[in-house]
C-alpha cells in the first residue's frame, strides 16, 4: 500500500480555468503531481504560457511535461484549423443537451492525451490520472462525459502491464459534476490564481480572451453566478 508521499499522480494542465482547479485538488489530496500539457496545434497555443504559469503558482511540483503533438494536420475542428472559424455565439450546453456538436471539437482529443498520459504513469510507477473535464457547464463535447472516463479506465486496465498484473490505474475527473460556479468556488478555497489561466478559444496575441466564445461566456458565467470578480483579460 502507498504511503502518502508516495502517491504520485499525472494531471493533465492545459492552461484553463478547470486543469488549474484538478491540479489544486490533486494537490491538496496529497498526490505528488506530475504535469502534463499538450501542444497539439491549437490555434489558441498562447494558452501554453498560461500552464506554465499554474505549474510555477502551484506548490511542489514534481516536473512538467510539455508534449509536442500536432494532430492539427487532421482538421475538422476550429482550435486547429485557421481556415474554420471559432463560433461566437450559441453552442453552451448542458448534461441533457441534444444540440449538435460544435465545431471547436477536436477529434478524439482527450482520448489521445489520455493514452500519453497513461503510458507515462505506468512508465513512473503513477496510478492516478486528473483531467478536468467537465460535463455539466460544457460545449457538448463527447469526451467530457462520465461515460467516456469510466470507459476508458476500464480500457487501460485491460490495456497495461500494471493493470493486467493487479495495479489498476484510476482516473480522477473530479468536476466533471460541477458547475463552473461550483469549480471557481472550489478553486478560491484552494488558492487557485485564475488570473493567470486562459479559457478563450480565439485570444490575440497578448492573451486577452476575446469574450465571446463559448469558454469565454462559459467562464464569465461561472464568476456572475459564484459572486466573485473575473479578473480576465478581455480584448
Amino acid at each position: 500500500m502507498q504511503e502518502m508521499g508516495d502517491k504520485k499522480a499525472v494531471v493533465l494542465v492545459s492552461g484553463g480555468l478547470d486543469s488549474a482547479t484538478v491540479l489544486a485538488i490533486a494537490q491538496n489530496q496529497g498526490f505528488s503531481c506530475h504535469a502534463l500539457t499538450f501542444d497539439y496545434g491549437q490555434r489558441h497555443r498562447i494558452e501554453l504560457e498560461s500552464a506554465k504559469r499554474i505549474v510555477a503558482h502551484a506548490k511542489s511540483i514534481d516536473v512538467h511535461r510539455l508534449v509536442n503533438l500536432d494532430v492539427g494536420w487532421m482538421g475538422g475542428s476550429a482550435l486547429t484549423d485557421n481556415n474554420l472559424s471559432v463560433p461566437q455565439s450559441g453552442n453552451v450546453a448542458g448534461p441533457d443537451d441534444t444540440q449538435e456538436i460544435p465545431i471547436t471539437y477536436v477529434p478524439a482529443r482527450n482520448t489521445i492525451f489520455l493514452s500519453i498520459a497513461l503510458g507515462w504513469a505506468e512508465v513512473i510507477g503513477a496510478h492516478d490520472i486528473f483531467i478536468g473535464a467537465n460535463a455539466v457547464d460544457y460545449s457538448g463535447y463527447p469526451d467530457c462525459r462520465p461515460v467516456f472516463i469510466e470507459a476508458f479506465e476500464a480500457l487501460a486496465n485491460i490495456a497495461t502491464r500494471d493493470g493486467v498484473q493487479g495495479n489498476p490505474f484510476r482516473f480522477h475527473a473530479p468536476l466533471i459534476n460541477m458547475t463552473k460556479a461550483e469549480i471557481i468556488t472550489l478553486g478560491t478555497s484552494l488558492g487557485v490564481d485564475y488570473s493567470i489561466t486562459l479559457s478563450c478559444y480565439d485570444p490575440d496575441a497578448t492573451g486577452r480572451a476575446c469574450g465571446v466564445c463559448d469558454s469565454c461566456r462559459l467562464r464569465a458565467k461561472g464568476f456572475a453566478d459564484a459572486g466573485l470578480p473575473d479578473l480576465t483579460a478581455y480584448r
